[in-house]
């Protein structure tokens, strides 16, 4: 009887094989053999899941964006407002080891996508959404009548965008120096002043 081969489950390794080089090795050691190599696999049986190295990466971009979707729609925010969209922004911080492999993984496709047109359209993509989100969070702070009086709404979006990037390029790079209590922190400060009560 011929062997059955979950084709998802096997790209769904080789994308995690991907990811353990990218982190361990660098984005120039990701070569379809040792990936393959990696995910314990022919670099010819490769073709079966992935047809091209460009292929293979952009689905292990996008695992990444994929699984932070996945946690948000998970998460029941059953705090007060700001417990809430703290919450909300921590998911796209590496606070935990997960994160942090993800969040690793995701700067090193960044910096390779400023060369690759399918790579860079999959990182505004999602750069984006990360937006979009991050205006949700100021929106609802000035829907709820939280924030502080003559809040520029468009100004803040991107301030509370570069903090939460910052923060998270921070953490990746000096992961001693900027752990995930001092995120959690920064993030709490800076939301409360947002706030009436806290010029």
């Amino acid at each position: 009887m011929p062997k059955i081969v979950d084709h998802d489950k096997q790209r769904l390794l080789v994308a995690e094989a991907a990811w353990r080089i990218i982190r361990r090795d660098g984005m120039e050691q990701a070569s379809v053999r040792n990936i393959a190599e990696e995910a314990g696999i022919s670099a010819g049986s490769m073709r079966h899941y992935f047809s091209t190295q460009s292929e293979l990466l952009l689905y292990a971009m996008n695992l990444v964006s994929e699984r932070v979707s996945n946690r948000i729609k998970q998460m029941s925010f059953n705090g007060s407002p700001m417990e809430n969209m703290k919450l909300l922004l921590l998911e796209f911080m590496p606070n935990t080891d997960e994160k942090m492999a993800e969040m690793e993984v995701w700067f090193a496709f960044t910096a390779k996508s400023k060369t690759d047109p399918a790579l860079k359209a999959l990182a505004d993509k999602v750069y984006d959404e990360i937006r979009q989100a991050i205006a949700t969070v100021i929106t609802y702070i000035v829907k709820l009548n939280l924030s502080r009086a003559n809040l520029n709404e468009e100004l803040e979006i991107e301030r509370l965008y570069a903090l939460v990037d910052g923060l998270s390029i921070h953490a990746v790079l000096r992961p001693d120096q900027m752990t995930s209590e001092i995120m959690e922190n920064a993030l709490s400060l800076h939301l409360a002043a947002l706030c009436r009560g806290e010029e």
